[in-house]
Parts: structure tokens; C-alpha cells; sequence
């Protein structure tokens, strides 16, 4: 079985290609390895791919269709899972351009890819952001949707172009509204990758809302299990969008509380609420349940503890 990944350099893309390599899969990975944040860190992940036999790997940037063209001649895929895109919430308020050039127009070249070449296997990231700023919780996959900035706008775009392909076309599209995904060789501009920055390499920790702040952390592990049984699950319709979280908010503060263990104290520099921000995430997962994509998921203090050991040894502390 061959399988696309885009954005392979990315947080969850290297991590699910890495999984999917174990597996003896073959993998393609797509990526432009754009600087929005550490471009080493994305080469490291791509080198660690690399120690693979069964990855495929080209640098490329989505919106380039004649390269883009060259790949799917070159390869036969039995499935895709769409990662590629322009991260970022506050980013997305002062560079609004990217996310409708990357998230909007990569999005739609694969799409046209999944329709000509009838590729039945067909996942896409979405994002928690698109439920906006909601006070019902846990967000259902069924609630109205109030994206409020050019990145949780994109994602809703194509969740939207998603259904239009699958009513004219009869595509199938499977979007996954990732909650806040932490783990191994994660993304250095999340707030737990600042936090462990702060412990370990004394960096300023700036806590937004003077820490009153909740989020619906998974462990990337756990997202892994999960895209690997809906790759091999047969009973999903061939529309539908998933909430990928544990339902199972953490306030910030504890966050912070649960590092401080295998560090010092972190001296704090509370604030206001800043732009683009968002009090609370928290998903309702029956849906992942009711398909059986997971049973139980690892406990934060687990996964946050592996995620530090994985960090100590990256930066050779």
C-alpha cells in the first residue's frame, strides 16, 4: 500500500509517516519547508524519515501544479493524508495572504488530484478553530461553526469544498478537527513547547489571560492510532469530519505545575488576553469512539513526561 503524506515535515505528518514507516507502508512525503518556524527542526525530522528503505520524499510547494502533476504520474497512491498547510492562529491575523495561498489553493490541488485519479482513501486536517469561540462545551461535530481569522476560515473552506466535491463528485473525504496536538518533535510555536523552553533553557514564558486558559491536549501517539484504524477502517461514510481530541481540557497553569516537576520553578509574565486567542477548547470524541479508531487515551502526565525526555535529548540538555 502507498501512501501521500503532505506537510511530512511537519508535527504530524513526520510523526504519522514515521508510524506508518514501522509499519512497512510505503510513504511519499510532499513539503516545502517553509521558515514559519525552526527549518533544522523540520530537516531533522525529514533525515529521520530518511533512515526508512520505504520513503519517497520531495520538496515541494502544493501550489506548484506541474510538480505537483510529476508525482502522482511517477506514483499510484492508495491513500492520502493531507497535512500541508500554513500554521499559526496569530500568525494568520498579520499575514491573512498565506493562509488563502497555501490552505485554500494547496488544498483544492489535492482535492482535484483525489477526483482524477478516484482515490478512495482521503484525509484532511482541520482544526478545532473553526468551532470560533464558543461557551457550549464539548464542542460537537454537529454545532455550528464561527471561524474568526484567516486560519480557522481556510480550514471551514475546506471542509465546505470537501462536501461540494462529494455531491458532485462522489469524492471521498475524511476532515479531522485536530484539537491541540502535543508530543515527540513537536511544533516550537505551541504553548507547551514554550513552557519547556522556559524550564530548560530559561526562556521568558509570556501566560496569556493570566493563565486562565483551557485546552483539550492529545498526545501524538494517540493521534497516530487513531489515522492508522480510520486507514484501515471500512465503515466510515465516505463524507464525514472527526473531532481528534481526548476530551479532556487542562488549564495552563496545571500544565505549567506538571513541568515544574522535572524542572525548577518557572517565574511567569501574566497578561491579557491577547488577539486571536481563545479562552477554551474542548471536543466531544464519540464520534472516534462509536468507529472505533480508540479505545483509552494516554494520560497527560504520560505523555507530556515522554515529551519532555524526547526534548532533553533533542537539545542535549
Amino acid at each position: 500500500m502507498k501512501i501521500l503524506v503532505t506537510g511530512a515535515a511537519g508535527f504530524i505528518g513526520f510523526n504519522l509517516s514515521r508510524f506508518l514507516l514501522k509499519k512497512k507502508f510505503k510513504v511519499v512525503g510532499i513539503d516545502n519547508i517553509n521558515d514559519y518556524y525552526s527549518t533544522k527542526l523540520k530537516k531533522d525530522r525529514i533525515n529521520q524519515l530518511k533512515k526508512f528503505k520505504n520513503i519517497t520524499f520531495y520538496k515541494i510547494d502544493l501550489r506548484n501544479k506541474k510538480k505537483l502533476d510529476e508525482i502522482f504520474i511517477k506514483h499510484k497512491f492508495d491513500a492520502i493524508f493531507h497535512f500541508a498547510a500554513q500554521a499559526g492562529v496569530r500568525y494568520s491575523v498579520d499575514y491573512p495572504r498565506k493562509y488563502i495561498d497555501s490552505n485554500i489553493n494547496g488544498f483544492f490541488n489535492i482535492l482535484e488530484k483525489v477526483r482524477i485519479k478516484k482515490i478512495k482513501k482521503f484525509f484532511y486536517a482541520s482544526s478545532s478553530s473553526v468551532y470560533g469561540e464558543s461557551k457550549s462545551f464539548p464542542l460537537k461535530e454537529k454545532d455550528l461553526l464561527f471561524p474568526t481569522n484567516t486560519y480557522s476560515l481556510s480550514k471551514k473552506f475546506n471542509e465546505d469544498l470537501s462536501l461540494i466535491y462529494n455531491k458532485f463528485y462522489k469524492t471521498n473525504a475524511i476532515g479531522l478537527r485536530f484539537f491541540t496536538v502535543y508530543g515527540e518533535w513537536g511544533r516550537p510555536d505551541m504553548f507547551y513547547s514554550k513552557v519547556l523552553d522556559a524550564a530548560f533553557k530559561k526562556t521568558k514564558l509570556y501566560v496569556n489571560n493570566y493563565g486562565n486558559h483551557s485546552r483539550d491536549f492529545t498526545y501524538i501517539k494517540d493521534v497516530n492510532l487513531i489515522l492508522y484504524n480510520l486507514l484501515k477502517s471500512k465503515n466510515i461514510p465516505g463524507n464525514e469530519v472527526l473531532n481528534i481530541c481526548s476530551n479532556n481540557p487542562l488549564n495552563i497553569i496545571k500544565l505549567i505545575q506538571i513541568v515544574e516537576k522535572k524542572s525548577k520553578k518557572l517565574k511567569l509574565h501574566k497578561r491579557t488576553m491577547q488577539k486571536a486567542d481563545v479562552l477554551k477548547t474542548h471536543g466531544d470524541n464519540k464520534k472516534i469512539k462509536k468507529y472505533k479508531l480508540i479505545k483509552n487515551f494516554t494520560p497527560f502526565e504520560i505523555g507530556i513526561r515522554n515529551t519532555i525526555d524526547w526534548y532533553k535529548k533533542y537539545n542535549n540538555f
